[in-house]
């Protein structure tokens, strides 16, 4: 998530044409920020995401389960933001939110 917020009046107008199913799940997924907002914050994430600047929060709480395996490409842990390399053993590891994030082995170990 964006630490910032712009002001409306310094942002520039953009026109996006959507289905009307998406624009109505949108509203409802957005509560009271509005979904303008929350499209805003999903662009921000996979900005952030592609940029290699996302840093998601998680710890040892958010974990459901975690499943052994190799990291196929270089990958950072959502526990510790340290990267681990590609052909490292890693954790999957699945959130309470039904994501499955990478976790170094180190990321889950306690402290």
């Amino acid at each position: 998530m964006r630490m910032q917020r712009t002001s409306t009046t310094q942002m520039e107008v953009t026109s996006i044409r959507l289905e009307k199913n998406l624009k109505d799940s949108l509203k409802n997924l957005s509560g009271s920020q509005g979904y303008q907002t929350l499209i805003r914050d999903i662009l921000w994430n996979y900005v952030q995401q592609k940029s290699g600047e996302y840093r998601p929060n998680f710890s040892k709480s958010d974990v459901r389960a975690t499943v052994p395996c190799t990291a196929r490409k270089d990958e950072s842990c959502v526990m510790t933001g340290k990267l681990i390399p590609e052909g490292e053993q890693m954790l999957l590891a699945l959130t309470i939110h039904g994501d499955f994030v990478p976790v170094s082995i180190e990321g889950m170990e306690d402290n």
